[in-house]
């Protein structure tokens, strides 16, 4: 799979309907959730990538039957097996880690590998640490590998040492089945960790204050099958929007759920895209004389880290001079330098903080992926270039959106996949 790029010709206009998919942030954890009961469960909208075979190997890894076919995948964890998960297991997929909350759980002991994933700056794992410590688990390794144990887990007020996504889902599926109440503050609200919490209450879990920061959770004994539809991605519809904006055409985005991405609708209106969202869809419309803006990434509801790069592609097109400042991760920026080879003016401030000059015309050149978002942001500026673009690394693109060549493709872009 590494060998492949795209081949783009910039300059072509999308138009027509396109549909988002199933979200791969939350799919992730809520396949690492259904191993916390015995009966059937069965997903439907799940997206169709790399990260969720990976997670399949996993599940069959430690004896749980699965089936994918069509967007539903079947999950059957009638008894996981108490075995230690190899590094070449999970050294590819950050959201391995979410395994740890299940299986301790379900098995009341975990012994796992440290999870791999996007080089975007070191995430450690002390946040989800803490917070099963505080529901009552014992930490016997965090050197070598991540081994936890826990007699009995017992619900807890306490406050996250940061409001990490991952180690938020984590004390939530241990909390789910602790003995007691547990209130979570400083929870990470992103709509994925909704989502993941709406799965649970399907499978009989008592989880309130959903989309908030303070999450207050009944814990249950036994949580039951369901069949649950994942909730569509927010980012691929971000993605699809700013690829109309960035092409100027006018495009149809549908199944998108517009309060995931409030934010993101302020900073395209204060840079001039003109756009009509409806209950379940945008349309965007054809937008000259775009105006730089201040662009800053935070935790949800604020401007989601995982469209900076993405919205960078637009900001090329923006008259004056643009302020990005990405909060939450330090190797985000790589992908200025990409940019770069097809014609942006930047200014790097520091590993955090850049400043975007347009407007410019981007020219094809070869560029690379740098991680999943970053390939997304190259890809757009394909879109708009001058010319012909050769992609590369584009396994990091793959890893985040389902078929994206094909999706574009289908509403008038022309992108080759080769090897």
């Amino acid at each position: 799979m590494h060998t492949h790029r795209f081949l783009v010709t910039g300059g072509q206009k999308l138009s027509g309907e396109v549909q988002v998919g199933g979200s791969k942030n939350a799919a992730l954890p809520i396949i690492c959730a259904a191993l916390m009961t015995d009966e059937p469960v069965v997903l439907r909208n799940v997206p169709d990538i790399a990260d969720v075979y990976t997670m399949q190997h996993i599940l069959h890894y430690i004896g749980v039957e699965t089936d994918f076919s069509d967007h539903v995948l079947k999950i059957h964890a009638k008894a996981p097996a108490e075995l230690e998960i190899e590094h070449a297991l999970v050294s590819k997929l950050r959201a391995s880690a979410l395994l740890i909350g299940s299986l301790l759980a379900r098995n009341r002991e975990v012994q796992l590998a440290f999870p791999g994933g996007c080089p975007l700056g070191k995430r450690p794992m002390d946040a989800h640490l803490f917070a099963l410590e505080a529901l009552g688990a014992e930490v016997l390794d965090s050197q070598e590998i991540l081994h936890l144990k826990a007699e009995s887990l017992k619900g807890a007020d306490f406050t996250m040492t940061e409001a990490s996504v991952t180690a938020t889902e984590n004390a939530i599926m241990a909390a789910t089945l602790a003995k007691g109440k547990s209130t979570i503050r400083m929870a990470a609200c992103e709509p994925h960790v909704q989502d993941l919490c709406h799965f649970l209450n399907k499978m009989g879990a008592k989880i309130q204050g959903i989309g908030t920061h303070t999450l207050e959770i009944e814990g249950v004994k036994k949580l039951h099958g369901t069949d649950y539809r994942v909730t569509s991605d927010y980012l691929e519809a971000g993605t699809l929007v700013l690829a109309a904006a960035v092409t100027q055409s006018e495009l149809d985005i549908l199944d998108v759920q517009p309060h995931h991405l409030d934010i993101f609708w302020q900073k395209l209106r204060e840079v001039g895209v003109r756009f009509e969202l409806g209950a379940d869809m945008v349309r965007v419309f054809p937008s000259k004389n775009l105006k730089a803006i201040r662009l800053q990434t935070a935790i949800f509801p604020s401007f989601p880290t995982d469209l900076q790069a993405p919205f960078a592609t637009l900001l090329t097109q923006a008259q004056g001079t643009s302020f990005i400042f990405e909060t939450l991760f330090d190797g985000r920026l790589q992908y200025l330098y990409e940019l770069e080879k097809m014609g942006l003016k930047f200014k790097l401030l520091n590993a955090y903080q850049a400043e975007v000059t347009g407007p410019c015309q981007l020219k094809g050149a070869q560029v690379s992926s740098c991680d999943i978002r970053a390939g997304a942001a190259v890809l757009l500026a394909a879109l708009a270039a001058e010319g012909e673009t050769e992609i590369s690394n584009i396994y990091y693109i793959d890893r985040g959106y389902e078929k994206l060549e094909e999706k574009l493709n289908a509403i008038g872009a022309k992108i080759k996949r080769i090897q």
